[in-house]
């Protein structure tokens, strides 16, 4: 029996982000991060219903995009660091693109990447309009 070798991820440039898409391995600098939202966990205690929202502009050599960071995931989204985004996926918000990562992916910061952020082209100031096709 052949032995199975484990298949490397495949990773996406920010340029070819789509809405929609889903289950993307993207590897990014953080060009700046902005707390949105806290609420919960008072005297610093973790409740359940702690929640911290930040908006980050993420990028690579193709291009920049809003990244959606929750939680924990704030923490690893400073300014300036290189992050690894595991099982990514695409939210339409007002009808522009969002990175994400929910509970099924991960967010793992990594050595400093060697490309400059293409700061020109940001794929979330591209609106969207929802077409539906009649059948």
């Amino acid at each position: 029996m052949a032995e199975q070798t484990k298949q490397q991820p495949a990773f996406t440039k920010i340029d070819q982000l789509r809405p929609g898409a889903f289950g993307l391995n993207l590897t990014v600098k953080v060009v700046s991060s902005k707390m949105i939202m806290t609420r919960g966990g008072r005297n610093g205690t973790q409740g359940r219903n702690n929640m911290r929202l930040a908006e980050c502009l993420v990028g690579d050599e193709t291009g920049i995009i809003v990244f959606t960071a929750r939680n924990d995931q704030v923490d690893a989204m400073k300014e300036g660091s290189s992050v690894i985004l595991r099982n990514a996926k695409i939210d339409m918000y007002k009808g522009s693109m969002r990175l994400a990562v929910d509970k099924w992916g991960r967010v793992e910061i990594t050595d400093a990447a060697a490309f400059s952020v293409k700061e020109d082209s940001n794929l979330s100031l591209i609106e969207f309009e929802l077409i539906t096709v009649e059948e």
